[in-house]
């Protein structure tokens, strides 16, 4: 106990020298922008024409090898999904070593080695890593191409591809780059399911003899190694990699920016918020004298939390969660400056506007000296701390060979990025945020974001999910004048099993389970009576959580913290507690507003009330979409996969949205009038 006093005594008189010190009410001066020093790498190159650059660090027993195929972008057209495919099929055996020996010796080494189709990395301990080299050359120059995992990485291409088709940012940015760079250009092509059964074992074959070759391949090597040892250990392990006919290719000029501003919208009916992407062509390359300057000018636009941006749609109006933006560099001139954010559905056109509005108050209005320092401030931080990792360093040495930059570029790097003027922020910006010929890419549901859209001003161009140009689509669809809430109702009714079957109904016990991501489920247990009693119970690696409702009270716990609910919160779950609330809609106090287009499927949209929305197909009575909306945002359900039990159908399918994320409960088991009693809901 003494020993413990004494120890706080000597922290108090410690901190009380230090305040005595330091005058904390004034900002301390930043020091002056740290001199950076990169070790020139080692460098050598074979007779086939691999170039070899070498970076010795010793802080830690590991090496890495990063290889690179500097061929020019290569487009893929009518078979668009080739470089997919080989690059999952590359890395996983040699003619000499099958696949499932390679990758455990890969894995008892304690190694990593990926390939893509004109790349390759491998990492391990530096005392395995001539093995590691070895092998990693053996994949790439021996690499075992069979038809049977050919057929394998196909199939998993094309059930990507149709998990992606309802994805808004996937749709977002396939849309995005076709109009920017045109679907025959190289960044602008996509993959899709037409392209990928196009292509046979033969072209991935084909594909690699022409393109992997070693005539512009760089191999970057960072580690505890020694530059005179590594250099006889790639001369023995890549000297028998073939040299190759060069390949020339033409690359098509991408599209001209957009002649004035424009919202290009793709419909998304599943969509449960908007992507937006304020887009534009820019011709910038890494040893252009603006390079830095458009740097900080984009950090300060969007570049993290204290950006432009960032501060407006998420902190003055809480329209998103983060807005960010982006510039590219190419050497090539395909590269584009992009304003990006998700945002719910009703606040899609006011995004809009205040984006477009951000972007051009950073052309027009000199930017303040404090939030220019600071953002110099923060970007030096960030590039300082990226040197801590060898890769960094070797990358940096990669790019001054493949953009011709000067070989002080980097030494140099901070002395340019805190040159940059307040001037200059506003003369870059000019030059490369092009609002005047932007593309403002929305990726939405049209029935609920279109009619305010149009208020803004700007010409929309309606687009397919494929890019191609649509007429606007038709959101009112004719209804019946004599159909009703209580038609739609008891339509439902009679699909799941008719009034006779459910009034025989008095509990229903189910369990289902969801993927969070790869190996992590959660798991669902929900009881609902006819008495308003409902049970939730959802079981996650973080934790579980559980609400009870027991006709007029009720509860929730998590973290071990029980809390009673509200009135407001009573009211919700009892509309949730009944096992088929239609049954109660059939009294009135709903009310059918229109036919909507849900996934492709014509759907009654009835409202229960100002914040619950639900839809019921047109052909088949089903339950197919509920939303519920607040002020924190919209949440969606969807119901698929009905199937029967004890003379009931219902959805063993449920897809819950959590912000932008959407996951797929399956439902594991159903039962009727059993597994359920009042004691439960205590």
């Amino acid at each position: 106990m003494k020993y413990n006093i004494s120890v706080l005594v000597i922290m108090f008189l410690m901190s009380i020298g230090v305040n005595a010190q330091l005058d904390r009410s004034k900002q301390p001066k930043p020091g002056p922008a740290p001199k950076i020093s990169i070790e020139v790498p080692g460098e050598f190159e074979l007779k086939n024409g691999l170039k070899v650059l070498v970076v010795e660090n010793n802080k830690l027993p590991r090496v890495s090898y990063s290889l690179t195929i500097d061929n020019k972008p290569i487009r893929e057209g009518k078979k668009a999904g080739i470089k997919s495919i080989l690059g999952s099929m590359l890395g996983n055996g040699t003619t000499s070593i099958p696949k499932d020996e390679f990758n455990e010796e890969v894995d008892f080494l304690g190694a990593n080695i990926n390939f893509g189709s004109q790349s390759a990395f491998a990492r391990s301990l530096s005392k395995y890593s001539d093995r590691i080299l070895e092998l990693m050359a053996d994949a790439a120059i021996n690499p075992l191409l069979t038809e049977e995992e050919f057929n394998k990485q196909k199939d998993q291409l094309l059930e990507g591809l149709k998990v992606n088709e309802k994805s808004v940012a996937t749709i977002a940015s396939r849309v995005g780059t076709a109009l920017s760079y045109g679907a025959n250009h190289p960044s602008g092509e996509f993959t899709t399911e037409e392209t990928v059964n196009n292509i046979t074992f033969g072209d991935v074959v084909a594909f690699y003899e022409k393109h992997f070759n070693p005539n512009n391949a760089y191999l970057v090597v960072v580690g505890d190694i020694d530059f005179k040892t590594i250099k006889k250990q790639i001369e023995k392990h890549f000297a028998e990699w073939q040299k190759s006919v060069d390949v020339s290719t033409s690359i098509p000029e991408v599209n001209p920016n957009a002649q004035y501003t424009q919202i290009n919208f793709v419909d998304m009916p599943n969509a449960v918020q908007s992507d937006i992407r304020v887009t534009n062509n820019v011709d910038l390359k890494m040893k252009d004298a603006d390079y830095q300057a458009a740097l900080i000018t984009n950090f300060i636009l969007g570049g993290g939390s204290s950006g432009y941006l960032y501060e407006n749609l998420r902190e003055t109006h809480g329209y998103t969660y983060g807005a960010y933006s982006g510039i590219g560099a190419s050497r090539y001139g395909a590269s584009r400056f992009s304003a990006t954010a998700q945002v719910r559905n009703e606040v899609t056109d006011s995004s809009v506007v205040e984006m477009l509005k951000e972007i051009k108050r950073i052309k027009t209005e000199t930017v303040d000296p404090e939030a220019l320092k600071l953002a110099k401030a923060k970007y030096v931080g960030n590039f300082v701390m990226g040197l801590e990792n060898p890769q960094t360093v070797a990358n940096y040495a990669l790019n001054i060979k493949l953009n011709d930059l000067p070989k002080n570029f980097y030494t140099t790097y901070l002395q340019k990025i805190n040159a940059v003027t307040a001037d200059d922020v506003k003369r870059v910006a000019n030059k490369y945020f092009k609002t005047e010929n932007a593309r403002v890419i929305v990726v939405g549901k049209g029935s609920e974001v279109i009619e305010n859209l149009e208020k803004t001003g700007l010409p929309i161009k309606y687009y397919d999910t494929y890019a191609n140009a649509v007429d606007k689509p038709v959101y009112e669809i004719k209804m019946d004048p004599d159909m009703d809430a209580t038609k739609v109702m008891q339509a439902y009714i009679d699909a799941i099993g008719g009034s006779e079957t459910l009034n025989k109904v008095n509990s229903v016990y189910m369990t289902a389970e969801a993927e969070l991501q790869p190996g992590m489920m959660m798991n669902l247990e929900m009881k609902k009576t006819v008495k308003n009693q409902y049970l939730q119970i959802v079981n996650t690696p973080m934790g579980s959580q559980k609400q009870v409702l027991d006709g007029a009270s009720g509860y929730t716990s998590a973290a071990g913290q029980k809390t009673d609910m509200t009135e407001d919160q009573i009211k919700a779950v009892q509309e949730e507690s009944s096992p088929f609330p239609e049954v109660n809609y059939l009294n009135g106090g709903v009310t059918l507003e229109k036919i909507e287009m849900v996934d492709g499927v014509k759907a009654y949209k009835i409202n229960v009330d100002e914040t619950t929305s639900i839809y019921y197909s047109v052909d088949t009575g089903l339950k197919i979409k509920q939303v519920k909306t607040s002020e924190a945002g919209s949440q969606t359900t969807f119901y698929d996969n009905y199937k029967e039990v004890a003379g009931v159908k219902f959805p063993f399918t449920i897809g819950q949205t959590f912000g932008p994320r959407r996951f797929d409960f399956i439902v594991k088991e159903i039962k009727v009038n059993e597994g359920v009693s009042d004691a439960d809901f205590d």
